[in-house]
């Protein structure tokens, strides 16, 4: 299931124009990464949240930034409902 979430949040990275040549499961999302803003961040959580089920709280925009991929992979599929997982 990871995989697919990681394929899933390259391609939206990609359409928000974001650069992922290099990236990896240890890149963040943050500065020292992606370099997503606040808005970016908001809006990649709304399409996982659409594609995966799943909810983010309002609060927890700042700690994606400070994710990597792996683990944002990892806390998207620890929350995905099993009856309904894609």
């Amino acid at each position: 299931m990871t995989d697919e979430i990681r394929s899933f949040l390259f391609a939206a990275l990609i359409e928000m124009k974001y650069d992922i040549e290099d990236a990896d499961d240890d890149t963040v999302f943050g500065p020292a990464g992606f370099d997503v803003d606040s808005l970016g961040l908001a809006e990649l959580a709304v399409r996982v949240e659409d594609r995966f089920g799943v909810k983010f709280d309002d609060d927890e925009a700042e700690s994606l930034a400070m994710m990597t991929v792996g683990e944002f992979c990892r806390t998207v599929a620890l929350r995905i409902p099993t009856a309904s997982a894609h």
